[in-house]
């Protein structure tokens, strides 16, 4: 087996199809059948075969994906791999996926010590889609900060924890008449502004489903960051990740009191490909993230 039959098992294992292998690997449809056919014939195995309208994985297909993908991240590596990156002088370009939160609280902090420290160091933030796990697998992005609660038990890439964060109940700082302590009944009858119309239902809302808690939703958005300044001379509330709520706390004229209920803490992690592992420049842009979440406490901490 040579190494372009391995890029395009590779290819075949990861896109489960013909045709979008042949286009990552920008060759025409007829010779990524014909790399198909020799692969099934080298581990006398049919790897991919028809499911309803489209291919699935054989089981010797999905044993083959995580040791396929390791063994072509090794090779991309270390041929793409320089000695030594420096970041005050050296150019690099990263796309991470996060949420708005995430980029509030956490890239905010960064976008500003690569001001100082590397100035040739462009970020792309892109949102989190459904897709992130394939955006990363696919390379389209160099690394990915979801909650650990949203990662399906498949999504085998190396990864470390970033920070834990809790959820606090906020409302507008003239809203005096909340209590400082509420039930779950009177949180059900309060307007709420949720976090809503998203590819991937929020932990927040997950966990309220969980435990039978209604709401009463007045106003859905997309964006986390945006909820806390819709709450300005209303009578609305919302749960929020508290590390965002102290952040905004000033700016959005918040109040900020403890939850109906008890609810399980988020835990934010960092995932990257592993062809990225051992690559200077990312193993120093993971380093700086990781070193930036070590300073973020909830009060108490």
């Amino acid at each position: 087996m040579d190494l372009n039959l391995l890029l395009s098992l590779e290819a075949l294992l990861t896109e489960r199809s013909v045709t979008r292998a042949a286009e990552r690997m920008s060759v025409g449809q007829p010779a990524m059948s014909a790399s198909l056919a020799r692969l099934r014939k080298h581990f006398n195995d049919p790897l991919l075969v028809r499911e309803g309208r489209g291919l699935a994985l054989s089981p010797l297909g999905e044993s083959l994906l995580d040791p396929v993908r390791t063994a072509v991240g090794s090779v991309e590596a270390a041929l793409e791999r320089t000695p030594v990156f420096d970041p005050a002088a050296d150019r690099r370009t990263f796309t991470i996926i996060a949420s708005d939160y995430v980029l509030v609280v956490l890239l905010r902090k960064l976008i500003a010590v690569l001001a100082t420290e590397a100035p040739g160091v462009q970020l792309t933030v892109a949102p989190i889609g459904s897709d992130f796990a394939d955006q990363l697998r696919r390379k389209r992005a160099d690394l990915v900060i979801v909650p650990t609660e949203v990662v399906d038990p498949d999504f085998h890439f190396p990864g470390t924890h970033l920070m834990t964060d809790r959820y606090v109940l906020i409302a507008d700082r003239n809203y005096t008449d909340l209590p400082e302590v509420i039930s779950i009944e009177e949180f059900a009858a309060l307007p709420y502004a949720a976090y809503v119309v998203a590819p991937i239902k929020p932990v927040i809302e997950r966990q309220l489903d969980t435990l039978g808690i209604a709401r009463k939703i007045a106003v859905g958005t997309q964006s986390f960051v945006a909820a806390p300044f819709l709450l300005r001379d209303t009578r609305l509330v919302s749960l929020v990740h508290e590390k965002l709520a102290r952040e905004l706390e000033g700016p959005a004229q918040l109040r900020i009191i403890e939850p109906p209920v008890d609810l399980p803490p988020l835990h934010e992690k960092l995932f990257w490909h592993p062809r990225h592992t051992s690559d200077p420049a990312h193993r120093w842009l993971r380093n700086r993230i990781i070193e930036l979440a070590r300073t973020l406490h909830l009060k108490g901490e």
